[in-house]
């Protein structure tokens, strides 16, 4: 799989080309399975992060299309698509909600850092 740092994503993007715009933290690319669908990837500690080691890029964890018809599993290591065990739906529904959970408490860890940034700022000088 090539990579592309731009600024905002394409509408149309090509086959085999992991999108990414650091920007707005986000990457694109199409599924690999060959359903065509576009897989859509955020960039933050709670979802995906991304290493870019000057010549390829890792995507970690893995990318679970669980609402497409196809429900690949797949990582993308060193520019490279690995494929990943399939899940149950139960398993799914377990990493839906491990998701969900570490993306609310990164919203209120951020939340109350901010707040906290803000109440310092207040004795400041």
């Amino acid at each position: 799989m090539k990579h592309k740092f731009v600024e905002h994503i394409p509408r149309e993007i090509e086959n085999d080309t992991l999108y990414i715009s650091l920007e707005f933290n986000i990457a694109k690319h199409k599924c690999p399975c060959g359903c065509g669908l576009d897989v859509v990837t955020k960039i933050s500690p709670a979802r995906w992060q991304l290493f870019y080691d000057g010549e390829t890029i890792t995507l970690s964890p893995s990318i679970g299309n669980w609402n497409f018809e196809c429900k690949s599993h797949y990582f993308i290591r060193e520019n490279q698509v690995v494929w990943a065990k399939k899940f149950t739906e139960k398993q799914i529904e377990t990493v839906q909600n491990n998701d969900k959970s570490a993306i609310d408490k990164y919203i209120s860890t951020k939340k109350k850092k901010n707040i906290l940034d803000w109440f310092l700022d207040l004795f400041k000088n």
